[in-house]
């Protein structure tokens, strides 16, 4: 559906411009739309290798096992329906402290994992369990404390103080993280309350 908007987008442009005469302008915007994304992404794709290395050191030093041991008494209050030592509460912690580091795309991975796995315990295949939307709703709005992405396309754009907002990310994560885990749980509470209704 996103790419069917998307090319909406586009073809209404084109027209526009093709009706205004200004199909110039388009096909400037597009090249350097095109040759900054080039750019932007040879720049994100340093920092990330960077991060990515670190995440490894970190990994091999024993610091994401000891986050990992830390989330654990969180993980088991958020997830209480999936069991002791399944394999998806692992991917859940791996998730989490990726995303804790800043670090999306390796824990992209794990989120996926972990949705494979508690797939597995679902007995309504075709409908999402709580902790699948626990799961979605943690990630999409996780606490970061490292926000490398955001700070690597600030220094490709020249920012003077690119990790500034190393505070504000903290800040405005933890509160989009309760906001997410209250509105959850508020929703799982009252979708047990009131009848299902079937269409």
């Amino acid at each position: 559906m996103v790419n069917v908007i998307w090319l909406f987008f586009i073809v209404v442009g084109f027209v526009v411009a093709a009706f205004n005469g200004r199909m110039e302008a388009v096909t400037a915007a597009v090249f350097d739309g095109a040759k900054t994304g080039v750019t932007v992404s040879f720049g994100l794709i340093s920092i990330l290798v960077f991060w990515m290395g670190m995440m490894k050191l970190a990994e091999d030093s024993g610091l994401l096992n000891a986050l990992t041991r830390l989330l654990r008494p969180v993980v088991r209050v958020l997830f209480p329906t999936v069991p002791k030592d399944h394999p998806a509460l692992g991917y859940i912690m791996s998730n989490m402290s990726a995303n804790i580091l800043g670090l999306g795309n390796a824990a992209t991975p794990m989120g996926i994992k972990a949705m494979q796995e508690l797939q597995k315990l679902n007995p309504d295949k075709d409908t999402a369990t709580p902790a699948m939307c626990t799961l979605l709703a943690i990630n999409t709005s996780s606490i970061t404390i490292i926000p490398t992405t955001v700070i690597a396309i600030r220094m490709n754009f020249g920012s003077a103080n690119p990790a500034e907002i190393v505070g504000t990310t903290i800040i405005a994560t933890m509160i989009s993280t309760l906001a997410a885990i209250l509105l959850d749980k508020w929703y799982q509470k009252t979708s047990r309350i009131r009848p299902h209704i079937k269409e």
